[in-house]
């Protein structure tokens, strides 16, 4: 199941802190203090496997995090957290994001979807450069 995670969902919270605890800090803080962002989560049998952190500012999307477990990879839950994002936020002009220039299951995601290479950032990722990449959504 995927779902809009909000403020008063704290189980969920939890879960999504202790999974992700690298890369995330403090959920419940950023959902009180900052208007723009939101989190969608997947969900097999209340076991959380993975999300999409993303920011909507005014008519855009940024996404800023998107994880999935491990042991949960190449199971089609990022595509499915991918198409839930695009197909629920039609009305944005576009969906940009940050990758690993290495990370190539994720850049092959992206590019199936309709992403475009928009900008290489040098070092984005400490010595590893960042590929901007950009969704137009109306047209």
């Amino acid at each position: 199941m995927i779902r809009k995670l909000n403020v008063l969902d704290e189980e969920e919270i939890i879960k999504l802190n202790n999974c992700f605890k690298d890369v995330l800090n403090d959920i419940k803080k950023d959902l009180d203090n900052n208007p723009f962002s939101h989190y969608i989560i997947y969900l097999d049998n209340d076991k959380l496997l993975g999300y999409i952190n993303y920011y909507l500012i005014y008519n855009r999307i940024e996404i800023a995090n998107f994880n999935v477990l491990d042991d949960y990879q190449n199971k089609g839950i990022g595509t499915k957290l991918l198409k839930y994002l695009i197909s629920n936020n039609r009305n944005i002009d576009n969906i940009t994001l940050e990758v690993k220039k290495d990370n190539e299951k994720a850049i092959y995601l992206y590019h199936k979807y309709g992403f475009i290479d928009k900008a290489i950032r040098k070092g984005y990722y400490d010595d590893v450069d960042g590929i901007l990449m950009e969704l137009e959504m109306k047209k």
